[in-house]
């Protein structure tokens, strides 16, 4: 999946000599946590989340003691070095952006400019679309040896059911010796389908079977 079919389009911006104020205004009503600072031809200038926000303005105890707080620029507290992406970048490469540095919001560039922003929440729906579980079926694990062409021979048991397969993951095991290939298949009974895995071989860790040494 691209970066441009799931980003956010119209994102929310401000310019860096608005206030902080300002800022906590529109995050407010407009219900967001990440203002792009932006110059008048739409260059990304920073970024302003809720938590700069926040920890620049003063205690809900004394805002009335300092209400200058709220009067500060947003240059003088939005991130300067902030990741990017491109829309024509892979949502999957992206996502050890986001989990290797700690992020949750990435604005979009083409040609330096803003077009988009992608959040925590865009990169949790593309996992659910990417994976199918938002479509009724069943979760299947089946372990194979960790050599070439194996994917194709266990997908190759499994068309005998004529089944829709949704999604495909691989993830390794504790034992270096085989993998652990994840389907998402079209059927709400997934017994038949494993007895069959099972009669041709394979150990299906999940589901277990009752009467079946799973997982062992």
């Amino acid at each position: 999946m691209i970066v441009q079919n799931m980003m956010q389009v119209n994102t929310v911006t401000i310019h860096a000599e608005e206030t902080i104020g300002t800022a906590l205004k529109l995050m407010l009503e407009k219900d967001v946590r990440y203002l792009p600072v932006v110059d008048d031809s739409g260059n990304l200038l920073g970024l302003v989340t809720d938590r700069e926000v926040k920890d620049a303005s003063p205690s809900i105890f004394h805002q009335n003691e300092h209400p200058e707080d709220f009067e500060n620029p947003v240059s003088t507290i939005m991130k300067n070095a902030v990741f990017t992406a491109h829309p024509l970048d892979i949502a999957e490469e992206l996502s050890t952006i986001f989990y290797e540095h700690n992020i949750s919001c990435i604005p979009v560039l083409e040609d330096n400019k803003l077009v988009g922003l992608i959040t925590e929440r865009e990169m949790l729906h593309a996992f659910i679309q990417l994976t199918g579980t938002h479509q009724p079926g069943s979760h299947l694990e089946v372990a194979v040896p960790n050599e070439a062409g194996q994917l194709a021979k266990v997908a190759s048991v499994l068309k005998d059911f004529h089944l829709n397969i949704s999604s495909v993951l691989v993830y390794p095991s504790h034992d270096e010796k085989e993998k652990i290939v994840v389907f998402r298949v079209g059927t709400m009974n997934p017994l038949p389908v494993i007895e069959h895995l099972i009669d041709h071989g394979y150990e299906v860790k999940w589901p277990p079977v009752p009467g079946e040494n799973n997982g062992k």
